[in-house]
């Protein structure tokens, strides 16, 4: 049996682990001194000719984590914030990484058609390195304002527009004529003359809903796993994770297509467990004063919380289940990336995409 009670025969079918990195924006990391000032200046004009400090931020973190063996980036969404907006941040950092760009949408805020030219033109720009990340959303004031009144709608029908949006997209990369009615997205006789460079632009997604679940397994490449919001919990969510996979697995397999599984995670790695705990209960805390705050709190339930031989241990566990891809986020930002860089990852070098021969020579 190999980490976390997963046969050996379907271990040799797991696929190698990709690591990927969450790009470090106002809203995704707690506070810390160099995205407070980063913060500060975002948000009054002034710094003519001056790099943006948020942007060299993000490109600092993007190559730390290429050099490592990391292959992809999360670029979230966040239009109520400072933040620089998703899609044009991901074209600026085409040039500065050779990592894959998941750049975050929100079904509702920019129509289908539009997002399927931009992403299309930002696979041409990164020389097919694009992907997209379908966010749901949950800030009815964010859409109120930035989708032009449209609120949020119920759970059903936010499903519903998920998936509209998601067949529009995927239509008009297509190359394809366009025909589609839909209850909120329309498209006729019409087709995107651009092409992007790969044939398959990937799309991935998180739902806890039957009817997410059901579109992600029909139209998406991978699904982020969820679980509760407690790293005290990562047992009962590991157990959870591993039905959940294999019922999408199996779901996407009854569509005739394969379906990878992810886990977004926030890593605190100290010498000791006793140490990383307290971070830990520290960080939920700081997760309970506002939404913004629990974005990274709540990503300490999956677990990665502890020596760097537990983390290991995990994320090896992790594996077992099927997860194919680790999105990590840390606190503080660099120095929580290079201690896992160093801590934890020669650790599991055997189980992960890059061979730890070329992550040495790339650090």
């Amino acid at each position: 049996m190999s980490e976390g009670g997963t046969p050996a025969s379907h271990e040799a079918r797991l696929k190698p682990l990709r690591l990927g990195v969450w790009t470090p924006l106002p809203h995704t990391i707690p506070p810390e001194p160099r995205m407070d000032a980063a913060i500060a200046a975002l948000a009054r004009p002034g710094g003519a000719g001056q790099p943006d400090a948020s942007f060299e931020f993000a490109c600092e973190v993007a190559a730390r984590a290429e050099r490592a063996g990391f292959s992809i980036t999360l670029i979230a969404e966040r239009y109520m914030g400072p933040d620089l907006e998703a899609l044009m941040l991901a074209a600026a950092l085409a040039g500065r990484t050779q990592m894959e760009l998941l750049v975050a949408v929100h079904p509702g805020v920019i129509p289908p058609q539009i997002v399927a030219k931009m992403i299309a033109s930002l696979d041409r720009l990164s020389g097919g390195r694009a992907a997209l990340n379908i966010v749901n959303g949950w800030w009815a004031d964010e859409f109120a304002l930035y989708s032009n009144g449209a609120p949020l709608d119920a759970d059903g029908a936010r499903y519903q527009r998920m998936r509209e949006y998601i067949e529009v997209v995927q239509a008009m990369l297509s190359g394809e004529e366009v025909d589609y009615s839909g209850r909120f997205f329309n498209a006729h006789a019409g087709r995107l003359p651009l092409r992007p460079v790969r044939d398959h632009i990937p799309f991935y997604a998180a739902s806890r809903t039957p009817e997410g679940q059901e579109t992600v397994a029909r139209l998406c490449d991978l699904w982020f796993a969820d679980y509760a919001p407690d790293h005290h919990s990562y047992d009962a969510n590991l157990a959870r994770m591993r039905g959940d996979i294999a019922m999408l697995q199996a779901k996407a397999r009854g569509y005739g297509r394969d379906l990878d599984a992810g886990v977004s995670c926030h890593v605190i790695c100290a010498p000791d467990d006793a140490q990383a705990q307290a971070r830990a209960d520290a960080l939920l805390e700081y997760g309970k004063t506002n939404r913004i705050a629990a974005v990274a709190a709540k990503a300490l339930g999956a677990g990665l919380v502890g020596s760097p031989e537990r983390i290991a241990e995990r994320i090896r566990a992790y594996h077992g289940i099927g997860v194919s891809c680790l999105m990590l986020h840390f606190h503080p930002m660099m120095e929580g990336l290079d201690t896992f860089i160093a801590e934890v990852t020669p650790l599991i070098a055997d189980i992960l995409e890059t061979p730890s021969a070329t992550r040495e020579a790339l650090s």
